[in-house]
């Protein structure tokens, strides 16, 4: 089993069971956007998302719940769509040629320009937790899916003088939560982009229950 088939499987788990309050369930559904940000799903990843339970079944959850609706509708996408649908999309979208339609890097949401301060920044902290880039990755280290791969880490990492509610809360609100909501806008509002207004969707609803669990945290 690949490593996105079985965060797809413990998402599911975790959805239809504990929900997303669960330790086990927030990191699983940051490395799903990890690997749905850092490229386009494979036909067995959309299937496997396509059958997949609705969020919430079995476990109280509200049917019109923010999330509930989300994954239901990344759920709906994914079981109308094929591979190169996605593909195409992305590839124009988010790479595109010359320049990308969608930049998903946070320094350009934080001062309209790539490689800034708020990309040292992040750098320095990444230091701080003894995290370091690895040379394969051509992404610098403000790419979502790369903050999203540090944020499981923090939750579900070994390393409990890192991975912790505190460096979690420092981390989201240092470097993801001022500019998340401006990339799932620019998404959801782009006139061309289709199958990726639901990874979108479903990060928007995922980023606000965050946000909300870290002003709960002292």
């Amino acid at each position: 089993m690949s490593d996105i088939e079985k965060k797809l499987d413990d998402v599911e788990t975790s959805l239809s069971t504990d929900g997303l309050e669960e330790d086990i369930a927030r990191a699983d559904l940051y490395g799903l956007l990890a690997s749905l940000f850092y490229s386009a799903p494979d036909d067995d990843l959309l299937h496997r998302i396509a059958a997949s339970a609705a969020y919430g079944s079995g476990s109280g959850a509200p049917a019109d719940a923010a999330m509930t609706q989300a994954w239901g509708e990344l759920v709906r996408v994914a079981s109308i769509s094929s591979a190169k649908e996605w593909a195409d999309e992305y590839q124009d979208m988010f790479i595109g040629i010359g320049k990308q339609d969608i930049f998903l890097y946070g320094s350009f949401y934080q001062t309209g320009f790539l490689n800034e301060k708020p990309l040292v920044r992040l750098r320095d902290s990444l230091r701080e937790l003894g995290l370091e880039s690895v040379e394969e990755v051509t992404e610098s280290e403000d790419h979502i899916a790369a903050l999203c791969e540090v944020m499981r880490y923090l939750i579900a990492g070994d390393d409990l003088s890192v991975a912790n509610l505190t460096q979690q809360k420092k981390f989201f609100n240092e470097h993801m939560r001022s500019w998340l909501p401006d990339l799932c806008a620019a998404i959801e509002n782009h006139p061309d982009i289709v199958h990726y207004k639901s990874v979108a969707g479903l990060a928007k609803a995922f980023f606000e229950v965050e946000s909300y669990a870290m002003d709960m945290v002292e």
